[in-house]
């Protein structure tokens, strides 16, 4: 009994607390899922002819159109808020999916990125038009892309392919529902998204933590 009470006051009780703080914006102890189970993006590939996965890391996606250099601020903030600030967590990544033919513009969107630091962990992945359009259609969000196959929201998506959002009632009570987070809005990411994605890394740390005890145990 002990025991089990040490291990909960080392272990437990540090994610509990980490949980409530990181929550005070979103009324939500768990990030509630917008839609399950959503396509793999495995077949598709980076300018290095590589492959990128979304089962098994915590993503944060996005659709850069075809003028990828108009959306650059967009990229800034997202980096410097958001990705700067979780690059460290060993599952965490940035897909931006981007259309065939825009690879110059992320050559030399990639130049000025890597300005801000690491690049590791960010992904630029190209489809055709019609494989962009089906696969935006399948997360079943109230927001369409534009004529250009873009749209300035990112989404979190967790290792099993769930993208997450709000969705229920804030501390007032009233309805809340956010699928996607506004990378035009500095305020948006540093209040909303930032407090959204730290409830999601806590609750794969909160896992890890769990099947160590477990294994432990056995």
């Amino acid at each position: 009994m002990k025991k089990n009470l040490v291990l909960f006051v080392l272990f437990i009780l540090p994610i509990v607390a980490y949980l409530f703080f990181a929550s005070g914006v979103n009324s939500f102890a768990k990030l509630p899922t917008i839609t399950k189970n959503i396509p793999e993006i495995s077949s598709w590939k980076t300018l290095d002819n590589k492959p990128v996965a979304l089962t098994g890391n915590i993503t944060i996606l996005g659709f850069m159109g075809q003028d990828v250099l108009k959306h650059k601020g967009n990229i800034f903030n997202l980096y410097e808020k958001i990705f700067d600030r979780n690059k460290n967590f060993k599952d965490f990544q940035m897909v931006m999916i981007v259309p065939d033919g825009t690879q110059d513009q992320v050559k030399e969107l990639q130049k000025v990125l890597v300005t801000l630091g690491t690049q590791a962990g960010w992904n630029f992945v190209f489809a055709s038009p019609g494989e962009i359009n089906s696969f935006y259609k399948k997360l079943n969000l109230v927001g369409k892309l534009d004529t250009t196959l873009a749209t300035p929201n990112v989404f979190i998506i967790d290792k099993k392919r769930n993208l997450r959002g709000r969705k229920g009632q804030d501390k007032k009570g009233k309805p809340e529902y956010k699928e996607g987070y506004n990378t035009k809005f500095v305020s948006e990411l540093y209040n909303e998204m930032t407090d959204d994605v730290k409830i999601i890394l806590a609750e794969y740390r909160l896992a890890l933590k769990k099947n160590h005890n477990a294994t432990k145990e056995i």
